[in-house]
């Protein structure tokens, strides 16, 4: 069996790679959905703005916003894959299903719960394009989540 740092590296890993996934997906799935992106930040900008207050005392500048929400969105996916390969590992039925219950929780836990709570995007509402957009995006990062994480546990090692 692997060691408890190589699953995690290996999550880690998928973790990335289902981020780049879903920032791909949705750059294309955007416009069929109807979302345009608006003039607010993204909820990622803002929890960067958040983090950099608590750090330096100030909100990230303007030159380092996009940066700065892409950071965000990829730390998180390293850490949501970690987590998820260790938690596999320990209860290899949580990946039955081919990761779509995982994008599943990550967008109910994130998306509709932890944004809304920390002010960095509304509550969720019977908006269809908006929510099935958020459903469809997180659906693609778990199973490619689970795709990825599977093909690294498949290498030799």
């Amino acid at each position: 069996m692997r060691s408890l740092f190589t699953t995690a590296l290996i999550g880690v890993g998928a973790g990335l790679a289902a981020s780049f996934v879903m920032d791909r997906f949705q750059d294309l799935a955007a416009p069929a959905f109807g979302m345009d992106g608006g003039n607010d930040d993204p909820s990622t900008v803002k929890a960067a703005d958040t983090l950099s207050k608590a750090v330096e005392g100030r909100p990230v500048t303007q030159k380092h916003r996009e940066a700065a929400g892409a950071a965000m969105h990829y730390a998180l996916g390293a850490a949501i894959g970690g987590g998820y390969a260790l938690a596999v590992r320990q209860w290899p039925d949580l990946a039955k299903g081919w990761g779509v219950p995982t994008g599943l929780t990550t967008m109910l836990l994130l998306d509709d719960v932890l944004v809304p709570a920390a002010g960095w995007g509304p509550w969720p509402e019977a908006e269809v394009p908006g929510n099935a957009y958020g459903l469809a995006s997180h659906l693609v990062f778990g199973v490619a989540l689970e795709g990825v994480r599977r093909a690294g546990e498949a290498l030799p090692g």
